[in-house]
């Protein structure tokens, strides 16, 4: 029977082997998303990631939200958890390879949104993460200041039965290059893996974080 260090080992494993010329493209299809959740909810307060080798890369996103005055809130490692500062360069090197900004003060006020790296989940919405806890003990004691959690990762890998624990951080959307899913979602499916069109409004091409278009309503 699986449980979630194997579910954890067989997502990253996946991760690991997604070694795409064009993963520069899906990294950019999740940040036009996002750039177009955060800029039609109108969020000010952002919390997001500097990321691993094998995590969607957001730094044309953070430029960008950063040109457009939201507040871009990033970790800080500290002992077996972390806190967040202000986004800002230089960017260094740390421990085990997680690149920070220089330390800052502490951020304490509501946080509108946080962007959560994860290797996969299963079907509470709870996270799967590389197994340090960091996130999750993060959120144990700042959770209570974040309205809303989006996952995202480059290759969805969800396990259709529960397997993690109550302390596991909770999603409200899960997004990759191929799909964009919410609880409603997942509670119709019953696969590990999942396919889903994207139902949209909008044209994503009008959300492209390198072009200064927004919410252009398309027939």
């Amino acid at each position: 029977m699986i449980n979630k260090e194997k579910f954890r080992k067989n997502c990253i494993q996946r991760l690991k082997e997604f070694n795409r010329p064009n993963v520069y493209l899906l990294d950019k299809k999740v940040c036009n998303w996002l750039y177009f959740y955060i800029k039609k909810s109108r969020y000010r307060v952002v919390m997001l990631y500097i990321p691993l080798k094998i995590e969607i890369n957001l730094s044309n996103l953070i430029k960008k939200l950063r040109m457009d005055g939201v507040m871009v809130l990033v970790p800080f490692m500290e002992g077996k958890s972390f806190r967040l500062v202000k986004y800002r360069l230089p960017i260094k090197l740390k421990k085990f390879g997680v690149k920070e900004p220089n330390i800052s003060n502490n951020f304490y006020k509501r946080i509108d949104l946080a962007v959560v790296p994860i290797v996969g989940m299963d079907n509470s919405f709870r996270r799967v993460g590389f197994g340090k806890g960091f996130y999750d003990r993060f959120f144990m004691r700042s959770g209570d200041i974040i309205e809303q959690v989006f996952f995202v990762g480059r290759r969805s890998c969800v396990y259709p039965k529960i397997i993690t624990d109550d302390y596991d951080v909770e999603g409200h959307l899960y997004i990759t290059p191929k799909q964009v899913l919410n609880k409603k979602q997942l509670n119709r499916l019953k696969y590990s893996e999942f396919r889903l069109p994207i139902r949209r409004r909008y044209d994503r091409r009008d959300f492209n974080i390198y072009s200064n278009s927004y919410f252009r309503r398309v027939g």
